[in-house]
Parts: structure tokens; sequence; C-alpha cells
């Protein structure tokens, strides 16, 4: 960083109290400041405002024409409104007031540099990226990564797979990608949501019907296990399968076989099944609401999808690839995100995932009026959002908790974070799912499911 001061002795002052976690030049001329800004790169500028040869509000407009990535702090002994003002007007990333506060000013520089390292990922991620070898999916996150990596190992397996994952992360994208770079591509992806129709249509939709099975079966109808012959079916939300309806899908798992409703015949079917939950299915086997012999059947292959909070640069990556689709739909000239919306991008939790950044996106795009997305482009959630965080001290020895509470209070931040999944909340805590059923007995006072069995079932 450079400081900009015709007082020595100030200049001094600053480097001392910012050298701790900075690299810091400093100039006593501006016009020698500016030339150094012309010829090398500096990643934020401290600039006094009153100065003898060019005053700080004019060496802000020249650096901001120069280098407009980099942001300017000034700083003066005359805190009026006008200077505020002018300082913005100017381009200047911050304003602050003399005498000067160590801590403030440490705080200041480094939301400056936050905010200029922010600035550098999106232009970037100004061209979004696909990775090669995973149709249609986007990211370059560690926690992403390992799943492409899962991907490209099950190329030539035939394997049940299970996705897992919250709401909104890409379960069907992923079962897309599991079936186009399969053997099984030529044939067709054949799609359907258990939750979204009634069990006696669904029963029909899945294994087909014969002609008079119920008042509407006009016709024989092929079920999607038939018709997905030579391709992929996947069943989403199977969570929400109805049990009584589970010991069919098992049979017609086992035997590559289905009995069409009202009829007494068997047909056989070759179609890899690739199905998908947002529920914590090792819970609700647990709880009684799913087969565990089924849970073993179309759990051969797990995959498990991040939540958008835990793919870090993933989110900026993913909302410039939205924006660009979405600039042409709409005839826009984007450039893409201004530092300040990123920032409030990336502190964001989004509950609804990948599928909620695209509406933000669209929302964004909808209402944008300057060339790159800015914060008030940006829902009021976003923008006003403050991140929930466990206090660890307290100057009033009275607000202080014992350990156990902070224990229940962590364990139920963590709950509420993995939306409820305790398989998956058990490994961020680090302990088996039987001492978080424990933990949570004594949390909820009541008595909770044990976990399954961890024995395995026979082939």
């Amino acid at each position: 960083m450079l400081v900009v001061d015709d007082d020595q002795n100030m200049c001094e002052f600053l480097e001392v109290v910012l050298n701790k976690h900075h690299q810091v030049q400093w100039e006593t001329s501006a016009q020698r400041a500016l030339e150094r800004v012309t010829n090398e790169d500096f990643d934020v500028i401290l600039t006094d405002l009153n100065m003898t040869d060019i005053n700080g509000l004019d060496l802000c407009e020249r650096i901001m024409s120069l280098r407009p990535d980099v942001p300017v702090i000034l700083v003066t002994g005359h805190g009026s409104m006008d200077n505020a003002v002018g300082a913005i007007r100017a381009g200047a990333y911050d304003f602050i007031t003399k005498p000067i506060d160590a801590k403030l000013i440490g705080l200041t520089v480094g939301r400056a540099l936050q905010r200029r390292r922010l600035g550098e990922e999106v232009k970037r991620l100004r061209k979004s990226v696909e990775l090669p070898g995973v149709a249609g999916m986007i990211g370059n996150s560690t926690s992403i990564r390992r799943v492409f990596d899962l991907l490209s190992r099950m190329r030539d397996s035939d394997a049940s797979v299970l996705i897992m994952g919250e709401s909104g992360t890409g379960k069907e994208l992923v079962a897309r990608a599991i079936h186009e770079q399969s053997s099984r591509s030529a044939g067709p992806f054949l799609a359907i949501n258990c939750a979204a129709m009634p069990p006696s249509l669904l029963e029909s939709e899945l294994f087909g019907h014969v002609r008079g099975a119920f008042t509407d079966a006009k016709t024989t109808r092929n079920g999607l296990f038939v018709e997905a012959q030579g391709g992929t079916i996947f069943l989403d939300e199977i969570g929400e399968l109805p049990l009584d309806m589970q010991p069919k899908l098992l049979r017609a798992l086992q035997e590559h076989k289905v009995r069409p409703v009202g009829s007494n015949q068997e047909v056989p079917f070759d179609a890899r099944i690739v199905t998908a939950t947002n529920r914590d299915l090792e819970t609700e086997v647990a709880e009684k609401r799913f087969r565990e012999d089924l849970f073993y059947r179309v759990n051969v292959v797990n995959v498990e999808i991040p939540p958008l909070r835990e793919r870090g640069a993933d989110i900026l990556l993913l909302a410039q690839h939205f924006i660009e689709q979405l600039a042409v739909r709409a005839g826009k000239e984007v450039k893409g995100i201004a530092p300040a919306a990123a920032e409030k991008l990336c502190a964001y939790d989004w509950p609804g995932n990948v599928r909620e950044l695209q509406n933000c996106m669209e929302r964004a795009v909808a209402l944008m009026r300057f060339d790159s997305v800015v914060v008030d482009d940006l829902p009021e959630r976003i923008r006003s959002y403050k991140a929930d965080r466990l206090v660890l001290s307290a100057d009033d020895p009275s607000e202080l908790v014992t350990v156990a509470e902070l224990e229940r209070r962590y364990t139920q931040r963590v709950l509420a974070l993995v939306g409820g999944n305790k398989s998956r909340a058990a490994r961020i805590l680090g302990f088996d799912r039987r001492t978080l059923y424990r933990k949570m007995e004594r949390v909820e006072g009541r008595k909770s499911t044990p976990p399954l069995s961890p024995v395995s079932p026979e082939p």
C-alpha cells in the first residue's frame, strides 16, 4: 500500500501502525505518488486531503482515471459533510478523519483490500469456465471438484446412484451429467418427481398400466421404466415415495422387471436407475419412513452435492455465468458484478442454493441501471444479510454461558445449516450418529430414534 501525506511524521506514524499486516511505502509529494501509481502496482492508497502540491481530491480523481481498480482512502483533519461528499464524488473508497484511530484505520484498509481482491476475482470470472468432462456443470471449488472426480470415475459403471443434497443444489443437473457421460448417453433420459403426483398416478407413471386397469385407462400404456429402455431413469425426491409403493420399486430394481397396473404379466426393462433426495435417508430408515432394503439398493454409489455456501468463489463463478446468459436474453450489455455486490453475494448464506442465486441474478439483470450489477440490484434479504455467529466473548461475566449451553447452541446451528440432515451434521461435529442422537435428546428434551445398524445387508 502507498501512503501519501506532505507531513513526514504522519507518514512514519501510519507506516508503524499498518506495517504489522501490510507492506507500506510512503511519499510526501502527491506528484511523485502519482508518478509511482502510473508505473507501479499498489493494492490500496491512503492519502491526506490537504497537501501543498496536489489536493487529495484531485489526486484521488487522477488515480481513478489511471487505476480505477485501486481503492483510495482519504484522510483529513476536517470531517465536514462537504469533504465527505467530495471524496465520494472523486471515487474514494472511504473517508476517515483525524485524529486517526489505529484500530479503525486497520479495519478500513482491510476492507479496502478485500474489495480489491473481490474486484480481481470478478474480473477473472468475467468469462465463465465450464470444466471439461462434466456436462453443463460449473465450479472450481475443492468440494465440487470432488463431485466431478467421482462422476468421472463412474463413466463405465451401470450401478445405481443416489444423489443427495439440499434443495436447489442441482441434483437433476448431476443426474443428466451421469447419463450424458455414460455408455447409455444415446438412450433416453427420463425424469420424474416422486413428490409431484398422487400415489395412484405415480404407480401407473412408473410401471405402466393395461387397458381397463382403472376408470380412465382407455389404452395400454408403458411406464417410464420401459420407456427408458437403453437409457436412464431419474427418480427425483425418492424420499417422498409412499411406503406402500416402496416394495414394488424394490422388486423392479432387483428383477429388472415391472408389472403394469392391472396386469398379471411382468415386463423386462433395461435402464439405469439414478435417484435423488434432499432428505437424510438414513434417518428416514431409522424412523421407519423408508425401507432399509430399498435404501441399500438405490445407494450403491452415493454422490453428495455440497450446498452453495460451502463452495466459496463458485458463487461468483456461477453468478457471472447466469448474468451472461440472462444479459443475452434481455438484450443488455452487462460487464459483470461490482466488487461491493460481489462482497454481498459471498457473505450471504444461500438457503435456496444455486436455484436462489439464479433467481437473484435474473432479478438483478432485469432491474439494473448501470453496466454492472451493483448492491442496489440485489434483493433486500441479501443486501441486509448478517451471518449468525456464536459470541465467544463478553465484557459482562453474567453474559457468559456454560460449555453445555455453548455445545447445545452450536449443535442447533449446525443442524439448521445442513437442513436437519443428521448424518451430515454428525460428520461436521465430529460425532458418530448415535452420539448426535443422545445430544439431541438433551437439546430437545425427548427421545430420538436410534440410527441405522452399521451391519451391511446381504448382496
